[in-house]
């Protein structure tokens, strides 16, 4: 993303000067009580302004976004070791789902990202009708999925859509949160998933 912009603004940009930020814009994204589009372009925004593109050009980054979104969904990129600690959640018998707000481009998305097969169940908020918080989007993923709200376990990194939004539907919630920023009082959080596996999972690490 930070490389196909740059070219785009002939600007230097590099991934780990938009990451560095990454904190910054999702608590930029936490204030936006609009729609979830409205968040992803305050969480966008804050990046690429943080980043050192001056104001007047973020229009232009916007529109440049819009097209890579097309060609490549831009919420696919996963951290290290995804993969492996999805494996092990799934070989300790929990079974997996994703409810995200979204486009109708999810399900591609985790494809493209090589983790669809490790979800039985994914609920895309342009396809189901209501978006997160709504505790109805969180329901339907506990329908698909035949499990009671007091067996599930709701991971997120979003206070206000994901916390708020799975306890609404009776469903623990726990906020993937770095270790440098701060949780709200009251919740649980973890700063990775293979952090959460070593939580969740008998005897931790093998």
């Amino acid at each position: 993303m930070a490389e196909g912009v740059g070219a785009a603004l002939g600007l230097t940009l590099a991934g780990e000067t938009l990451a560095a930020g990454a904190p910054a814009a999702a608590r930029a994204m936490e204030r936006v009580r609009g729609a979830d589009r409205d968040r992803a372009t305050a969480y966008l925004e804050t990046l690429f302004t943080l980043a050192g593109v001056p104001a007047e050009r973020l229009g232009e980054v916007r529109t440049c976004l819009a097209g890579l979104h097309q060609e490549r969904h831009l919420w696919c990129a996963t951290a290290a070791g995804t993969r492996e600690t999805l494996e092990r959640l799934r070989a300790a018998g929990l079974r997996l789902g994703v409810v995200s707000n979204s486009d109708g481009r999810v399900d591609a998305a985790l494809r493209a990202a090589g983790l669809r097969d490790c979800f039985e169940v994914v609920v895309d908020s342009a396809l189901f009708g209501a978006e997160k918080p709504d505790p109805a989007i969180f329901r339907a993923a506990l329908d698909a999925l035949g499990v009671a709200p007091a067996e599930a376990l709701y991971v997120g990194d979003l206070y206000e859509v994901d916390v708020l939004g799975a306890r609404a539907a009776g469903i623990e919630a726990i906020l993937l949160l770095p270790e440098t920023s701060a949780a709200p009082d009251g919740v649980r959080r973890v700063a990775s998933l293979g952090a959460l596996a070593d939580q969740l999972l008998p005897g931790g690490r093998s």
